[in-house]
């Protein structure tokens, strides 16, 4: 007898891992995302690798699909793991600053100049970060302020500038003489 309860109870309970046809659904859900800033600047393949990192996070936070589904204010939900995905991707790499700062924009603006190197790139972003980190409390906060258009577009066109200029982006080039 209790073998059969067991059996009833386990046929009754919610699955705790999300079925491929849920997955697929919340990624099409996240379709919605892809005109947010960082988003937006993605190729389709980078955007699909971003999708199952979210995806992943909320099936890991909330195994029972239908449970979170049914989470009051659920977008809200989906909307905190977007931002956190997004900041944990820029705190990875600096050079994820490519997608709020895309090198053609910097270019058109007369920011950068056309035609630099993968290792000038790399340091530019890193000095973005570094003076996103210098004025801003954390990066989720400059994010919001992003998203929201409240950040000061005056300090952030310094600092993108004040990063073209720094000495990172020189390139030294060493020749070696030799005299007989």
């Amino acid at each position: 007898m209790t073998v059969a309860i067991a059996a009833l109870a386990a046929g009754c309970s919610q699955s705790r891992e999300w079925t491929r046809e849920q997955r697929r659904e919340m990624k099409e859900n996240l379709r919605q995302y892809r005109n947010m800033v960082y988003l937006e600047n993605m190729n389709d393949s980078e955007f699909g690798l971003f999708t199952d990192d979210v995806a992943a996070s909320l099936e890991g936070m909330y195994p029972v699909y239908a449970t979170f589904i049914a989470i009051p204010n659920v977008n809200d939900t989906i909307t905190a793991v977007v931002v956190t995905t997004i900041v944990s991707d820029i705190n990875a790499d600096a050079r994820n600053m490519r997608y709020l700062f895309p090198y053609e924009n910097l270019v058109a603006d007369s920011i950068l100049p056309a035609g630099m190197s993968h290792k000038q790139l790399r340091a530019y972003y890193k000095c973005v970060a570094d003076q996103i980190n210098a004025n801003y409390n954390s990066l989720a906060s400059f994010l919001n302020a992003y998203e929201s258009n409240r950040i000061d577009t005056t300090v952030m066109g310094q600092s993108l500038r004040y990063c073209a200029g720094s000495d990172v982006l020189i390139t030294v080039e060493e020749t070696e003489i030799i005299t007989d």
